[in-house]
């Protein structure tokens, strides 16, 4: 059984990777104009992918990837090259102006797999983190204990995107059309550094 340093290090890894805090306003944005019902599907759909992903490479590891060829650098640069598609329709309006061209109860856009699940929640950072710890652990009961931190931070990821509305009430729709601007530019950065990472990890590989 893990020590209670390696516990305190797991969580800290991994809220830090995920940044719960940090998708909340991500997950307003991503889902403005959904009703508060809506919004929990989404976000608890959201948050069932990502752990499911997480257990996934949590038990099997990079085997997962090397089983179909893919490395993790090349890995990460297909999520920033993805996560900057939805950047750049956050900065455009293009999904305000898709919900908008259509009735509320016709719109069948979804972002709980994509963007949010993954890369987002379940991204390069958290499967790497995710491996990297269970690999420092010995038998079931250390990989399960990883397992366990990473339901944890996915608890609280979720706990915070249940502020979502709230938050749109506070903002209001200026507001949150001004926030959406700002975290798809923040967005496209940090697609960008992902390619970055990636291209980096490959060349020193």
């Amino acid at each position: 059984m893990p020590d209670s340093a390696f516990l305190i290090t797991a969580f800290v890894t991994l809220f830090v990777v995920i940044d719960p805090i940090g998708l909340a306003p991500l997950f307003a944005a991503l889902t403005q104009g959904m009703s508060p019902a809506r919004r929990r599907a989404v976000g608890l759909r959201a948050c069932a992918v990502a752990m499911g992903v997480l257990l996934l490479f949590g038990v099997f590891g990079e085997a997962v990837l090397a089983f179909v060829g893919i490395s993790m650098p090349a890995f990460r640069i297909a999520g920033g090259l993805l996560l900057f598609l939805t950047a750049l329709e956050m900065l455009f309006e293009r999904r305000t102006k898709r919900r908008e061209d259509r009735n509320e109860e016709e719109d069948t856009s979804d972002p709980s797999v994509f963007p949010l699940a993954i890369p987002l929640i379940a991204g390069p950072g958290a499967i790497a983190s995710v491996i990297l710890l269970a690999g420092q652990t010995e038998g079931y009961a250390g990989i399960f204990t990883v397992l366990g931190i990473t339901l944890a931070v996915v608890a609280l990821v979720f706990a915070l995107f249940l502020t979502a509305t709230p938050m749109e009430r506070l903002l209001g729709k200026t507001g949150i059309n001004v926030v959406t601007r700002v975290l798809g530019m923040l967005l496209a950065a940090l697609s960008v550094q992902f390619v970055l990472d990636g291209l980096r990890n490959y060349w020193l590989a």
